[in-house]
């Protein structure tokens, strides 16, 4: 199969592409000029353009079998890459969304992924919409590798909140292995599915289990959440530049629990445990540190 590629050479969209390379399909990825294109695989075709350039997109997409859309839906291209895949006439389309969606906050983005996943279901196309969780596995993770390295070098870790909210990351593998899956499943067209990882933990049992597996004693000293979301609110509305934003805080204190059923009964989507996929982003993130 011809499969048009576009969020390649990102985190989620290289394991994709390789995925799909070992599977025997014929991948052209769409790279912006300024993509680094080094953890794409070998055998991966590139096609230079950008998601805003639809005249283009639409050359770039002819004579695929299918698209398969890692790109974040959240930035208003997705009207744009519908209509271009239907004047390319690629019928079978596989797009990442995420389980943010669920969420109870009022994420800028929400409304936008909202409309973007109504606008794939009224498309016509051969659609299937795969959801993740948070999505961790190696050094270019921005969430598990971060909290692996701190704990590697401090020993008391503020978390801001109770701990005891769920979460469900996902290891990046599983998804990769989904996409493959899905493009060889006709059941899984005109379908949405959440793809969480196997089980869910609380944050606490997060930070317990990275610990565990570095052989560290790490103190967790919980505060108070909401002074911090006002203050931070307040310093965002200011245009200052944080490492960390309110909505995460928030996020990291709202369940983040998901059922997989859907997805095990239409393509045996089977995660792995969080204390697996964690060994490999433990040995990715201190080799690549130095440690």
């Amino acid at each position: 199969m011809h499969i048009f590629l576009t969020g390649g050479t990102g985190f989620t969209g290289s394991y994709v592409a390789r995925r799909l390379i070992e599977h025997g399909h014929v991948v052209k990825a769409l790279v912006r000029q300024t993509s680094d294109c080094s953890f794409l695989p070998a055998g991966v075709e590139t096609v230079s353009g950008t998601l805003e350039d639809v005249e283009g997109l639409s050359k770039s997409m002819r004579n695929a079998d299918a698209l398969v859309n890692v790109a974040s839906i959240g930035f208003g291209h997705v009207p744009g890459i519908v209509r271009t895949a239907n004047e390319a006439g690629v019928a079978r389309c596989v797009f990442f969304s995420t389980t943010a969606l669920f969420t109870r906050l009022n994420a800028k983005s929400k409304s936008v992924r909202i409309e973007a996943e109504r606008e794939i279901r009224e498309s016509g196309l051969d659609w299937t919409i795969l959801r993740p969780t948070m999505i961790y596995g190696s050094a270019r993770d921005r969430n598990i590798c971060r909290l692996v390295r701190y704990l590697a070098r401090f020993p008391v870790i503020p978390v801001f909140g109770n701990g005891r909210s769920l979460q469900q990351p996902v290891y990046v593998d599983d998804l990769a292995n989904a996409v493959v899956k899905v493009l060889d499943s006709n059941v899984t067209v005109r379908n949405a599915y959440n793809l969480p990882g196997a089980a869910a933990l609380s944050f606490n049992e997060v930070i317990d289990s990275i610990a565990s597996k570095l052989g560290r004693r790490i103190r967790k000293v919980h505060l108070a959440a909401a002074p911090l979301v006002t203050m931070l609110r307040t310093m965002e509305g200011m245009g200052i530049v944080l490492p960390i934003k309110s909505e995460q805080l928030e996020r990291l204190n709202e369940d983040k629990s998901f059922d997989y059923g859907e997805a095990k009964r239409d393509f045996s989507y089977e995660p792995i445990p969080f204390h697996v996929g964690v060994d490999h982003v433990i040995r990715d993130c201190l080799a690549r540190s130095g440690r």
